[in-house]
């Protein structure tokens, strides 16, 4: 059974992976849309948070998940 925790948390690594790559694009959209127009600045700041916020939680979800398929509880 061991083995298995380990491929299954290792599967839950790839989505962190994934959701760091989410973040780095979403980042890099952000200053590239500012620095085309800064008029847009104010509300482009409020929907880059919110979807950098959605986007750790996804993250965090699969952290807990490998954490307690590794502790066997």
């Amino acid at each position: 059974m061991e083995p298995l925790a380990y491929i299954s948390a290792a599967i839950c690594a790839l989505s962190m992976m994934a959701s760091a790559w989410g973040v780095t694009k979403l980042w890099t959209t952000m200053i590239e849309t500012v620095g085309r127009n800064p008029q847009v600045k104010k509300d482009v700041d409020l929907y880059g948070w919110a979807g950098f916020a959605a986007i750790e939680a996804i993250a965090l979800y699969a952290l807990v998940i490998a954490l307690v398929i590794l502790t066997g509880k």
